[in-house]
């Protein structure tokens, strides 16, 4: 039992050596008047990913790039080394006689992880390889850590989320999907921004957390001694300022949600919310088949994009389905021949469809709709027409008042955004209200509170507006064929270790 103890921590004590040994180095550079954090800044001339593209034009020529030192060859009096950056990586020659005995020395000392600068002629090795014959090397930041062993990268999906920082070193396809999420994102702000719409920025920290069905997190502001909340949507604020007269207005913002954590929720997330006056759910359908369209084609260069194998076309025209029309087509359910509270809770029992007492005629529709059509939802579809009780923020639609003008985009199975036309009506949205206290009290903690200075905004008149609030995440999820949220956010909410 001793000696598997002692193989056990044998691998533990050779990394502890190797951490002294380049603590050491750091010392020694250190007396020697060599100290690499004392260099603040380092004149670059190009990433690798431009060298390569341009070495017919660049061939001869001296540049400089900067990077983390990923591997090294050292042959006797030259040697090979690899340095990464943003946009990728390239190859070094690093001789001796090219840089002086002394600093070669340096340079054989460096460690991997190391973050160097090398200045050189561009050039191809025999193997016909792009690389930089180096004249000039410098320690700009030593690793005092070891990196995971490269072709294994980090095996432990937990600790690449905890460590981000060391996943988007090891795998350049991570470090890919961010630079995607920032594109798709910077896509979806010129995109709106040539429609004429003006980005603004809205509370976080609010007394009352309205605009979605969701647990807000709770906190105290000591200052005023208050309790307020989180944000849990954009929604109230933004048509505050549709009252005030801005008449396309967007926020991209974090919102927190006091909910639980899967491959596609996290407490805090990146919504997108607009509002457009004089406008309604169809043209937000129009909007958000022609911003999907938009911010595809911009950031992929198609309209056909894969998730998890399946093809999906944003080219052609969204499927438009009323909510009833797919609860009948999935469940075999016809809920128009259900006229009363009682007939729904019956077919809710015969189809296995749980519901809790509070629960209405519209939320058993709902929750048949949850439990039947949504997985079928792969292609682009806009579900329309969804009953009053779960959008106490819509208009009504004024054939059939037991449902309001709202849809919900679904791709992949997922709900992808939530729009409206807009309930600009103040007394009935006050009667809206009073029914969400209701549920409040009967322990919804999702219901909505009476918002009264909301009310008085829309009491001086809101024009017909039509608004929608889009998922970013889910959004780059798709795009980045990504399989979990996780994927997309650089620092997500992990329970702790300990």
């Amino acid at each position: 039992m001793a000696e598997e103890n002692k193989q056990a921590q044998q691998p533990q004590q050779d990394i502890g050596e190797l951490l002294k040994i380049r603590r050491e180095k750091l010392s020694a550079l250190q007396e020697e008047g060599n100290d690499p954090f004392v260099i603040t800044k380092y004149d670059r001339t190009h990433h690798s990913a431009e060298i390569k593209e341009n070495f017919e034009s660049l061939e001869g020529k001296t540049v400089s790039v900067a990077g983390r030192m990923m591997s090294k060859r050292i042959m006797g009096k030259a040697s090979f080394c690899n340095i990464q950056d943003l946009k990728g990586n390239i190859q070094s020659y690093v001789a001796r006689d090219c840089i002086g005995e002394e600093e070669y020395k340096a340079f054989k000392k460096l460690d991997i992880g190391d973050i160097i600068g090398i200045k050189g002629e561009v050039f191809k090795t025999k193997t016909g390889e792009i690389s930089i014959h180096a004249s000039e090397l410098t320690l700009l930041s030593k690793s005092l850590q070891i990196l995971p062993e490269k072709f294994h990268g980090i095996t432990n999906t937990d600790m690449r989320y905890r460590q981000r920082y060391i996943d988007l070193i090891m795998n350049q396809d991570v470090k890919q999907t961010f630079v995607n999420r920032s594109k798709i994102i910077s896509a979806i702000r010129k995109y709106l921004d040539g429609q004429g719409f003006m980005e603004v920025e809205t509370p976080m920290l609010v007394p009352n957390a309205g605009g979605a069905a969701a647990r807000p997190f709770e906190t105290h502001f000591n200052a005023l001694d208050i309790d307020i909340k989180l944000r849990i949507s954009l929604e109230l604020y933004l048509k505050r300022l549709i009252v005030g007269g801005m008449e396309k207005v967007y926020e991209i913002g974090r919102v927190f949600r006091n909910e639980g954590l899967d491959t596609r929720h996290n407490p805090e997330f990146t919504l997108m919310e607009l509002y457009q006056a004089y406008t309604d759910y169809h043209g937000m359908m129009d909007l958000t088949e022609n911003l999907y369209r938009y911010v595809a084609q911009e950031v992929l260069g198609t309209t056909k994009i894969t998730y998890n194998g399946i093809e999906m076309d944003l080219g052609k025209p969204f499927e438009r389905i009323t909510m009833l029309d797919a609860v009948k087509k999935y469940s075999g359910v016809d809920f128009n021949e259900i006229h009363t509270l009682e007939e729904a809770r019956a077919v809710a029992k015969e189809h296995h469809v749980e519901y809790e007492e509070r629960h209405q005629k519209g939320d058993i529709l709902s929750l048949f709709f949850e439990e039947f059509a949504e997985e079928h939802l792969i292609q682009p579809t806009f579900v329309i027409d969804h009953p009053i009780e779960i959008s106490p923020l819509t208009k009504k639609k004024p054939e059939n008042p037991d449902y309001v003008e709202r849809f919900e985009f679904f791709m992949n199975g997922w709900e992808m955004a939530n729009a409206y036309s807009e309930l600009n009506d103040p007394i009935d949205q006050r009667e809206r209200f009073k029914a969400q206290e209701a549920l409040l009290a009967q322990g919804d903690e999702e219901a909505n509170t009476t918002d009264e200075d909301f009310l008085y905004a829309l009491e001086l008149g809101m024009p017909p507006t039509g608004g929608i609030g889009f998922g970013i995440d889910r959004m780059v999820m798709l795009l980045t064929d990504s399989p979990a949220i996780r994927d997309v956010l650089f620092f997500p909410t992990m329970k702790p270790l300990d």
